[in-house]
């Protein structure tokens, strides 16, 4: 387990600072890690609940308020002030109920089922799918989130910024959809073949970056974000060449994979979620295996406390830097499979949304462990799914489900503005808390 390319360490310190041998790099940990390991050791369960809860509570002042109705009847406040207060509240109420119903389960549904007389009736295709299909768009919403967001966590616990995500993802959306129309193969292999193919041109972009940083101290996040930028144009441009351009089409769209190269649907052909939500289960409980119960994952934790520590106890520093961005490059391509093979079935210059961003606040927000990513990616996703049906019945704008997110992110951040809040008293801080605390000398 030696460090045998011990010059490669030289070129910069732990985070691309001064050189490792000088003594003050070695009792200042760097600012980067300090901000990951306070924001996972700083948020305990409730702290993370109590800011779900006020951004929900936050959100719901939005959507009333930003009503016209609600406008309009707390101008007269003075002269009726009950029918104000009722008026905010229908609104806000009103607009969660139909996120909830369009995320989790809607009751008339459920009711109409139960009042069928027919079993095959009650059971048919068309009414399963109505029952279900709000869970069954919450899973298809979170399925890339959660492997996106295990990417980046994974990262946080080694001590590094994955902001590549983004980047890994088209290169693993660029490979599974090439392998998926471009290659005949059997039905069952196929599939495989191309989920393999994303995971596998993720992990080459996500190797990139871990690579420079072992090689030369390049800086992770420098790096990953330039990447993004590289992997988004040169999306645009192979997309339009004969390589990949869909034929007949002069927009950037790629042609349609085969069906063998489909993900196979969990729940029938009405429902649209599929393998890949098993997938990045499995996936989680990967992770958690691998960080928790394996020799490597003591290594990546061990770098991410204490390179410094690590690399004295006769660990790699540099060759666990660059497995941890082969994984986490995979897992982000993993998640370009989830949307060409599970739902899309072709590639486009949109196809790669904001899954690059949203990782990191489900990583933040799941304190960067594999239960926590799955459920934050969940929320997240039934925040997707619930907005659409929202907006349809409520005419709440779908942005708001954005300034939700954006809001829990804020308060998951920022622990001690949690505990002002309620008042609650401080939890023993880990020694990244206690550093930040006592300010960072840089």
């Amino acid at each position: 387990m030696s460090d045998q390319p011990v010059e490669l360490d030289t070129a910069g310190g732990d985070d691309g600072g001064p050189a490792e041998g000088q003594e003050e790099d070695r009792q200042r940990p760097a600012l980067g890690r300090l901000v990951i390991q306070s924001v996972i050791e700083g948020n305990s369960l409730v702290v993370t609940t109590l800011a779900i809860v006020s951004a929900i509570v936050v959100g719901g002042l939005l959507i009333a308020f930003t009503d016209p109705v609600v406008l309009h009847a707390w101008g007269n406040f003075t002269s009726s002030p009950g029918n104000a207060i009722a008026q905010a509240w229908d609104s806000a109420s009103g607009a969660y109920v139909a996120m909830f119903e369009g995320s989790i389960i809607n009751p008339h549904s459920v009711a109409q089922v139960f009042q069928q007389k027919s079993l095959s009736v009650a059971f048919s295709d068309g009414a399963v799918s109505a029952v279900f299909n709000p869970l069954s768009e919450t899973c298809v919403n979170a399925t890339p989130l959660i492997l996106a967001g295990l990417s980046v966590a994974i990262a946080f616990r080694a001590g590094l910024f994955n902001i590549g995500a983004q980047s890994q993802f088209i290169g693993g959306a660029m490979v599974c959809t090439w392998l998926g129309f471009g290659v005949s193969l059997p039905p069952v292999i196929h599939v495989v073949v191309c989920v393999i193919g994303a995971f596998v041109g993720g992990a080459v972009i996500g190797w990139i970056p871990g690579v420079l940083k072992a090689a030369t101290g390049a800086h992770e996040v420098i790096v990953t974000i330039m990447l993004n930028y590289v992997l988004a144009y040169f999306l645009s441009w192979i997309l339009g060449t004969s390589l990949m351009q869909r034929p007949g089409r002069t927009d950037l769209i790629s042609p349609v994979i085969a069906g063998d190269a489909h993900l196979p649907l969990l729940l029938g052909s009405h429902l649209r979620v599929n393998a890949s939500f098993l997938v990045a289960l499995a996936c989680a409980v990967g992770v958690w295996w691998l960080m928790e119960r394996s020799t490597l994952g003591f290594e990546f934790r061990s770098v991410g406390a204490n390179p410094s520590a690590a690399r004295t106890a006769g660990m790699s520093v540099t060759r666990t830097w660059i497995v941890v961005f082969l994984i986490a490059g995979g897992l982000a391509g993993l998640a370009s499979a989830a949307v060409v093979q599970g739902t899309d079935f072709t590639l486009t210059f949109q196809s790669y949304g904001t899954y690059g961003i949203d990782a990191i606040t489900v990583a933040l927000l799941g304190r960067a462990r594999p239960l926590g990513v799955v459920l934050a990616a969940l929320l997240f996703g039934a925040l997707h799914a619930g907005g659409i049906l929202m907006q349809a019945v409520t005419s709440t704008p779908l942005t708001i489900t954005e300034v939700i997110q954006a809001i829990v992110v804020l308060f998951v951040a920022a622990p001690p503005l949690i505990r002002a809040m309620y008042r609650l008293h401080k939890a023993t801080a880990g020694p990244a808390g206690q550093f930040l605390s006592k300010g960072w000398n840089g």
